[in-house]
């Protein structure tokens, strides 16, 4: 029977229209679809959209005629048919000024290249949103969630997407004590602890910590592992929390005066790379060398860690994993499952240890 109808089948493909047809030939419709697998147009839907109970062998055949009819998805209807965009946004509060910087390569565009690659695998856009102070523009755009980048205490962009009744997933831990929202953690304490064990194993003795003035949990996490080795160790902390606008000139200024007010710092782990790219110069300026004299390392691998002179130790964040997992738990929501407020199993941070903090080449 199966081979029969295999048969019958391919005896109306022959009679169809080929893919790619003359210009003015009507493309082919579910109806198309549906007569030459000889189903219904619902069961025709449900195969191509993963819905329903549709038989595998069904479901597989109906995809096979489908490609070979040239038949595709009027995504305008399906659209007005199920309410969905079929859209995700990635939504992010850092300013350009150290989320991408002048080139716009960095952490954000990192984050959103593998996003947008594994939105599309499951049939989605993907809309970044600039990273600018406000987040208004939420409010105009077409979506069905979002992901938010390493969001702070009261992010607008967090507020936009409640006050709209979409769901969001967090790119690392959520600040705010009340966002239950499912999230994919980066390992604050864990990439703060693998910094500064390697500065110290490096000879570090008077390390300083720079982080963002907000309180993204990056830095929470960073200061609270800073100050737990500086007790350990007996470090005489030294904690700076400079605002992310700012970016390389002003953390180049801050670092200047930080030198000259400690000059007994001998290691600067500088969270955001553009400060830490402004530390670098402001070290080399103040007539001190790296690693010699000072050691500097920095939390995130990017263009801006490997262009630096000297370039810049840094930890590999897995940003592709974790940008396909917030994906995942994106969609997992949108389906309508239950995720719970609990990180991915992202991999864990990995040292990528640069000429910026090797005092021993050997």
């Amino acid at each position: 029977m199966g081979s029969a109808r295999r048969r019958s089948s391919r005896g109306v493909l022959a009679q169809m229209p080929a893919s790619g047809s003359a210009p003015g030939s009507k493309p082919p419709t579910i109806a198309d679809v549906a007569r030459v697998a000889g189903v219904s147009r619902t069961t025709v839907s449900h195969a191509l959209n993963g819905l329903g109970k549709v038989d595998p062998r069904t479901r597989e055949r109906i995809k096979e005629i489908a490609q070979e009819l040239g038949y595709r998805p009027n995504l305008r209807a399906q659209r007005l048919r199920t309410g969905q965009a079929k859209a995700i946004a990635l939504v992010s509060s850092m300013p350009f000024a150290v989320a991408g910087g002048p080139s716009r390569l960095g952490f954000y565009m990192e984050v959103a290249a593998a996003a947008a690659e594994s939105a599309l695998v499951h049939g989605y856009a993907l809309v970044l949103v600039p990273p600018v102070g406000s987040a208004s523009a939420l409010n105009s755009l077409d979506i069905d969630g979002a992901i938010v980048v390493e969001p702070d205490v009261d992010d607008q962009a967090v507020s936009q997407l409640r006050g709209r009744g979409l769901p969001y997933v967090a790119l690392g831990r959520p600040s705010a004590a009340d966002d239950e929202a499912p999230y994919v953690d980066l390992w604050g304490d864990r990439v703060a602890t693998v910094l500064l064990t390697h500065l110290r194993e490096q000879g570090a003795r008077h390390p300083a910590l720079i982080v963002g003035s907000g309180a993204r949990h990056s830095s929470v996490d960073a200061r609270a592992a800073y100050e737990r080795l500086a007790a350990e160790h007996h470090w005489s902390p030294v904690v700076e929390a400079w605002p992310e606008t700012g970016g390389e000139q002003a953390a180049y200024e801050r670092c200047t005066a930080l030198l000259a007010e400690h000059p007994e710092i001998d290691a600067i782990c500088a969270l955001v790379d553009a400060f830490a790219v402004g530390a670098a110069r402001a070290v080399q300026d103040s007539g001190r060398s790296i690693p010699d004299d000072v050691l500097v390392a920095t939390r995130y691998d990017g263009l801006r860690a490997r262009t630096c002179q000297p370039p810049l130790t840094a930890v590999d964040l897995h940003l592709d994993r974790a940008a396909s997992d917030a994906v995942d738990l994106l969609l997992a929501g949108l389906r309508g499952a239950t995720a719970a407020p609990t990180p991915a199993a992202a991999p864990a941070p990995t040292l990528v240890a640069r000429a910026s903090s090797l005092r021993d080449r050997r």
